[in-house]
């Protein structure tokens, strides 16, 4: 299901941490009343919470019993420190981590954003925040290690930890202190001296060593243009590329092994400064120009972080008319110039055919200039859908075939006949019909995008984050070879070329049909990507894949049984919990 399509459907319808679950939950039939009550001090209560449950601004404390969390060696985990001011003002509180400078803490504050409403076509039992939606979200994590909280109102800090490969395997305890730095009060303007409380977290280090995820790569579309129009700086300055190495770096962290190069712009809409590395001149009628100099500097970037393949743009426009045009590619020195061809040209027209012939022949030679020929990735065109657009992806893959048979493609599409007549390479369905290409045994990546929602697996602002947890599993036991993402950084109003704002809104003016966390996992920060507590999951998920691999868990083993498709699998938090402990016995 393409996102033209569930537009049109929707409009017509009108990290990576291994824990165990959270304390502060109740154990199935127990009540809320047999939980300890949390740390308290001063009108102030203090508990931790796992990785996999949002503290909302006004979500009940929880428990100050220890928190236990599991972990291979090797792995990185994340859970959360939360209190509650009960008082009549507003209070500064500082988080630490004690006794585990070894495992490298990182501090940063959780931020909370505006959702307006749940997300449609998704039942009550699939939502979470169900009580506090509509209002504040908890998702940005801020790098600060401070939060100023008003009075009945919750602050809470992420905290991430990063266990070495060579850690002794046992249990260790791990204090968490906050201070109460300061507090603000119209009756007493002195500063009050500072006091702590501490809480524990008890973290088991099993023997088992996480060797890095193989032969899964996960690619999600990075926006160069989102960044220059968002941070008002020029494509490809030297601000830009600064930016452009935290934001490649960051998604390397996260598990994306493949980075999108945006040689050609991509998107279905013009813009006056797009996202086009390829420097570009016509000589002559129908003669072109070429230089590298910055598609040769993105790839360098995302070697040096890490990422093991390389993502090149579409060759022909993406639906409502995929493979029907060339890809928009526009004349560009220092500037962005005019377009190289009308927007409406056909895409197996002599002035494109000319064009691929002398590109073609000096992309070849780059990639293997770079060394990453053999780990790239191509596409033809993204999404098509029905007999019309297959027709057109039809002719636009033969061009392709002619003038590069060495180019192998994968492409966004959701009828098996692209697999089966062998017009794609390596098809990428839609999770809903993804099974439709294991029946017919084609492998497959998969993705999706704006849906399906109902109960299969997402992760928006309102998907519960052990469902957002449960990504890597999916992917494991269902056999897919990749996972393909749009969003990771689009900032958009949706299909326009005004600027959107991530912190106000989540579904860039385009909700319902787009959902409120689908277009971005990041948000912008002074200096690069301020994470979400969506993107941390998610991360956790590709972790678990690689935790599977590890101890060499097959796909088909009775643990996993439970998992049935993307839609039916296990959601809780216990699942999980109880999952990693058997793997982690190994």
């Amino acid at each position: 299901m393409n996102r033209r399509t569930v537009l049109k459907q929707l409009a017509g319808a009108g990290a990576l941490g291994l824990v165990a679950p959270s304390a502060a939950l109740a154990a199935p039939g127990a009540a809320a009343q047999d939980l300890p009550p949390p740390l308290a001090k001063d009108q102030i209560r203090f508990w931790l919470e796992t990785s996999l449950r949002r503290v909302y601004p006004t979500s009940p404390p929880g428990s100050a019993q220890p928190l236990k969390l599991l972990t291979a060696r090797g792995a990185r985990l994340s859970f959360q420190a939360c209190f509650r001011n009960d008082k009549t003002n507003s209070v500064i509180m500082r988080c630490e981590v004690l006794g585990a400078d070894d495992c490298r803490p990182v501090v940063r504050r959780v931020g909370f954003v505006p959702l307006r409403a749940f997300n449609t076509y998704v039942p009550k039992d699939e939502l979470e925040g169900v009580g506090f939606i509509p209002g504040l979200c908890p998702d940005p994590l801020f790098p600060e290690s401070t939060a100023h909280i008003g009075p009945q109102a919750n602050g809470v800090f992420w905290i991430s930890l990063f266990i070495p490969a060579g850690a002794t395997p046992g249990t260790r305890q791990i204090k968490v202190r906050l201070t109460l730095e300061n507090e603000f009060s119209y009756v007493d303007w002195t500063r009050p001296k500072p006091w702590s409380v501490e809480l524990t977290a008890m973290v088991e280090v099993r023997p088992l060593v996480l060797e890095p995820r193989r032969d899964f790569p996960v690619t999600k579309w990075i926006s160069a243009d989102s960044i220059w129009e968002y941070y008002q700086i020029e494509p490809c300055g030297d601000r830009f590329w600064q930016l452009a190495d935290a934001y490649i770096g960051n998604m390397v962290a996260h598990g994306c092994d493949t980075i999108y190069t945006p040689i050609f712009n991509a998107r279905h809409e013009i813009l006056v400064r797009p996202a086009q590395l390829l420097r570009v001149r016509r000589s002559a009628t129908d003669r072109y120009e070429f230089n590298f100099t910055d598609v040769q500097r993105w790839v360098r970037i995302a070697l040096k972080h890490g990422a093991r393949h390389l993502e090149f743009t579409h060759f022909f426009t993406p639906a409502p008319t995929s493979g029907k045009h060339p890809q928009r590619i526009f004349e560009r020195g220092e500037k962005i110039g005019p377009m190289l061809w009308p927007a409406e040209s056909s895409a197996t027209s002599d002035t494109y055919r000319k064009f691929l012939e002398q590109f073609i022949p000096r992309f070849k030679a780059f990639l293997e200039a770079e060394r990453i020929l053999d780990r790239s990735f191509f596409h033809c065109a993204d999404e098509p859908d029905g007999d019309a657009q297959m027709a057109d992806y039809r002719k636009a893959r033969a061009l392709l075939r002619e003038l590069a048979p060495w180019m192998k493609v994968m492409d966004a599409m959701s009828d098996t006949r692209f697999a089966t007549e062998r017009l794609s390479d390596m098809p990428i369905p839609s999770i809903v019909t993804a099974p439709e290409f294991t029946r017919a045994g084609c492998p497959a990546w998969a993705y999706f995008c704006c849906g399906p929602r109902d109960s299969y697996v997402q992760r928006l602002l309102d998907t519960p984050l052990p469902k957002i947890r449960m990504s890597g599993w999916l992917f494991y036991r269902l056999g897919a070879k990749g996972f393909l993402h749009w969003g990771y950084n689009y900032w958009f109003v949706f299909c326009t070329a005004r600027r959107s704002d991530p912190f106000l809104d989540a579904a860039v003016g385009a909700w319902p049909g787009l959902p409120a966390g689908d277009p971005f996992v990041v948000y912008p920060g002074e200096h690069g990507p301020i994470d979400s507590i969506r993107w941390e999951v998610f991360a956790e998920s590709l972790q678990d894949y690689a935790l599977l691999q590890s101890a060499g868990i097959k796909p088909d083993a009775p643990l996993l049984a439970p998992i049935k498709s993307y839609a039916e699998f296990p959601k809780s938090q216990e699942w999980l919990r109880q999952a990693l402990e058997q793997v982690l016995r190994r």
